[in-house]
């Protein structure tokens, strides 16, 4: 597998970063465990989680879950990059949730805990915090750094000026800043074409899509409507919205010979400034084919194919919308 840097960093991470957002409530312990051992065993050394993870009110059953493979030893710590996030609430009080430096340091000990580890190596934002200045932000994560229990530091859902934001306070601090911006990014959901991957790529920030699949819509919808959560009401109404280009993407996968969700994340990986999407398997045959889309160079015609059938923004902005 060929390694890839995250973002301007020397760190090498997978071209796909494995989510954990199912360890729990849809994919037991005893199978999560498998999962984790053959990603890794597959050359995937990328895991993402979240302190909320695990459909339980405060509980972190997805950092547990995780601490718990991790702690079966055989060098399995020393050979993912482990990221998880903080920001959701986790208790019922004031200050459970959100950005101050209270929370950060807190939220950062109790994930340790919960993962058995003695640092994350990225710890990400999971949302903007608009009530906390930056520089209080920063202030907690450079202490966090100095106690080596974070390495990296990285955001999610910010807008491209919430990324310019608090590069230039982190810079006026002297310190690394964001790496990382995880958002959300797919054939059918384009809208940080116009200012977030522009932000990211300026300030060496690099992106990981979260829901490359658009929640299955991507993964062979029209083929599967029937059976799993494609069944369900919401999945059903977006399947109706999206007819005429499910049609047509299918169609031109089926021509390429190869399946849409591989199709999908492919075009995802031939972005430039992306560094991983986040495939979040149910199963070890959702993870193993997964990694056809590595292999899965689009040719410029493919690529020209895909944004008339899915098209984006209409570029970067101001040009997007302006003259």
């Amino acid at each position: 597998m060929d390694y890839v840097a995250l973002g301007r960093t020397g760190l090498k991470v997978s071209p796909l970063c494995l989510g954990t957002m199912n360890f729990g409530p849809h994919t037991s312990e005893p199978d999560s465990f498998a999962l984790m051992d053959r990603a890794l065993a597959l050359g995937l050394n990328f895991w993402d989680t979240a302190n909320a993870y695990g459909g339980v009110l405060y509980e972190g059953l997805t950092e547990q879950i995780i601490g718990r493979w991790l702690a079966q030893g055989g060098r399995r710590r020393e050979q993912i990059v482990l990221a998880t996030k903080v920001y959701s609430r986790m208790g019922p009080g004031p200050n459970d949730r959100r950005l101050s430096a209270y929370q950060i340091r807190r939220a950062c000990d109790e994930s340790l805990r919960r993962l058995q580890t003695d640092h994350i190596d990225l710890y990400q934002m999971h949302h903007v915090d608009r009530d906390t200045p930056f520089d209080e932000v920063w202030q907690a994560f450079e202490v966090l750094v100095q106690q080596g229990k974070v390495l990296y530091v990285g955001s999610s859902n910010f807008a491209g000026w919430h990324l310019a934001r608090a590069q230039a306070a982190a810079a006026d601090r002297h310190f690394l800043g964001l790496v990382s911006e995880q958002c959300l990014y797919n054939l059918a959901k384009r809208t940080v074409e116009l200012e977030v991957l522009p932000a990211a790529r300026a300030y060496g920030v690099g992106v990981i899509p979260y829901s490359p699949l658009a929640g299955g819509l991507l993964g062979g919808a029209l083929q599967k409507q029937k059976v799993g959560r494609r069944a369900g009401e919401n999945q059903q109404k977006d399947i109706k919205k999206y007819k005429p280009q499910l049609r047509a993407y299918e169609a031109l996968c089926a021509d390429l010979g190869e399946q849409p969700a591989d199709v999908a994340l492919a075009w995802l990986l031939a972005q430039k400034g992306v560094t991983a999407p986040i495939i979040g398997p149910r199963t070890l045959e959702q993870l193993e084919g997964s990694l056809r889309a590595v292999e899965l160079k689009l040719d410029a015609a493919t690529l020209t194919k895909l944004n008339e059938i899915w098209p984006g923004p209409g570029g970067e902005a101001p040009e997007a919308f302006a003259w």
